[in-house]
């Protein structure tokens, strides 16, 4: 029995601990007959050695995603080693330490503009570097943290990812005539890199605790990785501009 993924090409980025949603979306998009090339900044040699741990071999391609040069050319190398591509993953998000842990009023712009470019611009950059390399029925799925609410210690990655889930919904609209899906994932907290550069970070995750109707393991990036993958597969052909939550249905409730 072939997979839901069987035959496709997929770029996968932020692939930089064993913990991550993208190393498990990389995982199950292989289990499930995918071809995946990864895409690693700053320290591809890291991301080389995880990738060791994927089910196949999966080649790795170093990509600063505010770097003209580097976006330029990534359409060559992907097709020299796969030809086209069939989905997109986004799994990159970044701000300053001063623009996180509850300086939020005291951040400097330039901190901002950092956090925007490399966590919300760069779905747009990314999608149109990778634009040329995918035909009709491609897919585009990014991660996000519910951009709906202020949460303790997120400061400046709040409104990046409010930003995120903006540039999504455009990228649907402008994509969609060419029959190209644009979604993301919000996933609840995880242990991953980023929640370990985030100050205070247990006071956000301990929500979860406390809230979540289904209970929520921050150590289980899987079935974040498992939504991706639906979202990259053809069993959602007529869905984009959607922002689908896997967090135990946190989002749902009120108090």
């Amino acid at each position: 029995m072939s997979g839901i993924l069987d035959g496709k090409r997929i770029l996968i980025t932020g692939v930089l601990m064993e913990s991550s949603i993208a190393f498990h979306t990389a995982k199950m998009a292989q289990e499930q007959g995918a071809e995946v090339i990864l895409t690693a900044f700053p320290r591809p040699t890291l991301t080389e050695r995880i990738a060791k741990r994927l089910p196949k071999p999966a080649k790795v391609i170093e990509l600063d995603v505010t770097n003209t040069e580097h976006l330029d050319r990534l359409e060559g190398l992907v097709r020299e080693e796969l030809g086209g591509l069939d989905g997109v993953v986004h799994s990159i998000g970044f701000a300053p330490q001063d623009a996180l842990g509850g300086n939020f009023l005291n951040t400097p712009f330039e901190s901002v503009a950092t956090a925007m470019h490399v966590s919300a611009f760069s779905l747009k950059s990314l999608t149109m570097a990778c634009r040329p390399l995918m035909g009709s029925g491609s897919s585009v799925v990014g991660l996000t943290f519910d951009a709906q609410f202020a949460w303790p210690q997120y400061d400046w990655m709040g409104p990046a990812k409010a930003a995120l889930e903006a540039t999504s919904r455009y990228l649907a609209r402008d994509l969609g005539p060419d029959n190209i899906r644009c979604n993301l994932i919000s996933a609840g907290p995880l242990g991953s890199m980023a929640a370990k550069s985030i100050p205070g970070f247990a006071d956000l995750a301990g929500v979860w605790d406390n809230r979540s109707p289904l209970k929520w393991d921050m150590a289980d990036p899987e079935p974040a990785g498992r939504g991706v993958v639906a979202l990259l597969s053809d069993w959602f052909p007529m869905t984009t501009g959607e922002i689908v939550h896997v967090d135990g249905g946190l989002h749902a409730i009120g108090a």
